[in-house]
């Protein structure tokens, strides 16, 4: 049996031994009452007089678990849910009232006497009684069938909100490769007009970004360590083409043998951004990106010069940034904080991204 077959099988368990037990005690209160009030109930008067109840209850109520419940509740035909019940507890009601009836007659036939039978309150209060008490164990059936539909509702609904996240996650992360390989041919195109050599060598660093793109992004998370490695290739690649007015400075404080996972490619954007808003031809410039790990929290932190492009400019749609954003809050949700902007000089563009990888929160 598999771990799932077996998680499956304990909620049907526990609603089964649940059900012993409950019906257990409903049985055995007639000897409980009795014992208190010094009476002795035997085998055979309780069999013949006392088991009737529970049975009946025991009757209406399995009848509506398992069949008018689904049957009629379930499928919106309450009418017919209604009806069958009242006619079920009425023929339920009468025949335990005609089989108490000849109970006492056998009895008193036994006894070759007729016992005098005090004056009580009328026989039909009675009836009235045992129907009420029916009907509650209708609604306690109702409650129950009620709370176990809604429970596979609601677990329905988390799986499908499950496939739709990981669905979109897929969706997201497809939209990610071509973008992010866009930006990266464009920048090997413009460097081949110059510089062969330099190409060559931005051609051999794209093949490792490459490997990293389709094989562990193919995956929910990597290790920090890979996710580094990435970075720093790409930086690297990015490097070759930059004029020597540009300033690019980095700081990995992530300890090489770190197992953290984190989400692949999640701040590739982010990076991809400082090159493009944060260099200009003739201007000086600079980059500075840092990665830092405290316990369990990932910080991303880029500051860069700002050069925002003309309108003349269609080198990007910014599409990159929001991707960014929906796989933020759908694999971390309430479990990061991002702060973007431009400084109040407009001279400096900076993004502070801090991700909190434990699952468990």
């Amino acid at each position: 049996m598999t771990r799932q077959q077996t998680t499956n099988w304990r909620p049907r368990l526990t609603e089964g031994l649940i059900h012993v037990i409950g019906w257990g005690i409903i049985f055995a209160f007639p000897f409980m009452v009795m014992n208190r009030s010094g009476a002795n109930l035997s085998w055979d008067a309780y069999l013949r007089h006392g088991s009737v109840v529970p049975i009946s209850f025991l009757f209406v109520f399995y009848a509506n678990y398992f069949f008018f419940i689904p049957k009629f509740l379930f499928t919106q035909h309450t009418k017919q849910f209604l009806l069958w019940n009242i006619l079920l507890i009425c023929a339920l009601a009468l025949t335990m009232h005609l089989w108490q009836e000849a109970g006492f007659a056998y009895m008193e036939k036994q006894s070759h006497r007729r016992p005098h039978r005090p004056m009580g309150p009328p026989r039909w209060l009675f009836l009235l009684r045992d129907m009420f008490s029916m009907v509650l164990t209708v609604g306690l059936s109702v409650a129950i069938c009620m709370s176990r539909r809604w429970t596979q509702i609601e677990n329905a609904r988390r799986e499908a909100e499950k496939s739709r996240t990981e669905a979109e996650l897929r969706n997201l992360r497809s939209q990610l490769n071509p973008h992010f390989l866009l930006n990266t041919l464009n920048n090997i195109y413009a460097l081949i007009a110059f510089d062969t050599d330099k190409a060559q060598t931005a051609v051999q660093e794209l093949s490792r970004l490459l490997r990293h793109v389709l094989y562990d992004n193919q995956q929910n998370s990597v290790t920090i360590d890979k996710e580094i490695d990435f970075i720093r290739n790409y930086i690297e690649l990015m490097r070759i083409r930059l004029p020597a007015n540009v300033e690019v400075t980095t700081d990995f404080d992530i300890a090489p043998e770190s197992r953290t996972m984190i989400a692949p490619l999640i701040f590739i954007s982010l990076i991809e951004n400082a090159f493009k808003h944060g260099i200009s031809p003739t201007k000086p410039s600079y980059i500075h990106i840092g990665f830092a790990e405290k316990g369990r929290k990932v910080k991303c932190e880029i500051a860069n010069s700002y050069h925002p492009k003309n309108d003349k400019d269609k080198s990007g749609s910014g599409i990159g940034l929001e991707l960014v954003r929906k796989r933020l809050e759908l694999t971390y949700p309430n479990r990061y904080t991002w702060q973007q902007g431009v400084n109040g000089e407009k001279t400096e563009y900076r993004s502070i991204l801090i991700i909190d990888t434990d699952p468990n929160k």
